[in-house]
């Protein structure tokens, strides 16, 4: 299993000035690269791969001498970055979504780069050492596993933070004991998730409630003049409200995933291909972030050996959860009630039902459900 460890990062001011160089050096390469595959394709209407990049890059290396001051497989996978927003971008053209195509990037919009199998750096107990840069000072709120392997460290850059990342693989599998529970959920805006226990989990709304300070940060931003020093301090502060959000945001999600993986042997929630991507979604979806939440429920679920069931959303919210008969009601109604056979339950609780009855019938016919026992949401965080 391949598992990522975040550390906050305290370089001095040395170590800090000599990895912004570095930054800068990564964020020139990617031009470049840019630059020439779209030269080459002007030219010859051939594409350049990504190893035809990594292949010249000891030429490059010899006519611009300060690329020799990176690692030779952090400047490829630089190359490999690019490659990929190229992937993307050639991805978005097929499925008839907004191209996108890479663009060159600012200075603002280049923040991380990768070193890769232990060349030119040295963990020494809470000290990242870097050749060439410095020593970076971490802070270990948690143990790297003694039997994982480091396959890369990357050095990110966020507003005026610097953290450290450690891609381990051979990370053991920390598998719960069986409960013989599953759990279906329906996500949605007014409340964050309804399970089919009834439990509703209320939407925190973290946007909404930093948007007066965002708006107002955002409004001082354009009136000041561009390069000023008071535009970047205000750039700074902004970064950080938004920075803000995200970081409750995620702290909220990692309690209610940890609270379902440690409860029930098997989630069922809806796919939700239905938006075909991000841009799809207003700000009230943004806010609330499905797709974030998904993401961490599966990574947590397979450390955990639980079961993720992914069903179609077709008519989960319309289809009766007791008779099975379609009840066409509009968005705006919240209540489910059946005429066929007198079902009358809150909607969301109804599609979380059906939810579960689709995610148990694609398993074991043997799987138990279990909806007899309530958690209540005070209970919910409590370990």
């Amino acid at each position: 299993m391949i598992k990522t460890y975040k550390f906050r990062a305290y370089p001095n001011k040395a170590t800090e000035a000599q990895t912004n160089v570095v930054l800068e050096l990564c964020r020139q390469m990617y031009n470049l690269a840019l630059e020439q595959r779209i030269m080459v394709y002007k030219q010859s209407k051939k594409s350049l791969t990504c190893y035809d990049q990594i292949n010249q890059l000891p030429e490059l290396k010899k006519e611009f001498t300060q690329f020799n001051k990176i690692p030779a497989q952090s400047l490829q996978d630089v190359v490999k970055r690019l490659d990929k927003a190229y992937q993307s971008f050639f991805r978005r053209i097929k499925t008839c979504e907004t191209p996108g195509f890479p663009r060159f990037k600012s200075f603002n919009r280049y923040d991380s780069f990768t070193l890769m199998q232990n060349n030119g750096y040295k963990l020494e107990k809470s000290n990242l050492i870097l050749s060439k840069i410095g020593i970076f000072k971490l802070k270990l709120h948690r143990q790297i596993p003694l039997e994982a392997k480091i396959k890369t460290v990357t050095i990110i850059r966020k507003n005026n933070k610097w953290f450290v990342c450690f891609c381990c693989g051979n990370i053991i599998s920390k598998v719960l004991p069986k409960v013989n529970r599953s759990i279906g959920i329906d996500v949605g805006c007014e409340s964050f998730l309804t399970d089919s226990n009834g439990l509703k989990v209320e939407n925190p709304r973290f946007l909404n409630k930093s948007t007066e300070r965002i708006t107002k940060l955002s409004q001082k931003l354009e009136k000041q003049v561009k390069g000023s020093n008071r535009r970047k301090k205000t750039k700074l502060l902004l970064g950080k409200a938004h920075e803000k959000v995200s970081n409750q945001r995620l702290d909220f999600q990692h309690k209610v995933a940890k609270h379902y993986v440690k409860h029930y042997d098997t989630i069922c929630h809806e796919k939700m291909n239905c938006f075909k991507s991000f841009k799809g979604l207003n700000r009230s979806m943004r806010d609330v972030a499905w797709f974030q939440f998904f993401d961490i429920l599966s990574y947590k679920a397979e450390e955990a050996g639980r079961k993720i069931v992914k069903v179609p959303a077709k008519n989960t919210s319309q289809q009766c959860s007791k008779c099975g008969k379609i009840v066409k009601k509009d968005l705006s109604v919240r209540i489910h009630s059946c005429p066929h056979c007198e079902l009358i339950l809150d909607r969301d609780h109804n599609a979380a039902l059906n939810i579960l009855r689709l995610g148990t019938s694609l398993q074991d016919p043997t799987s138990i459900l279990d909806s007899s026992s309530l958690v209540k949401f005070n209970d919910l965080f409590v370990e």
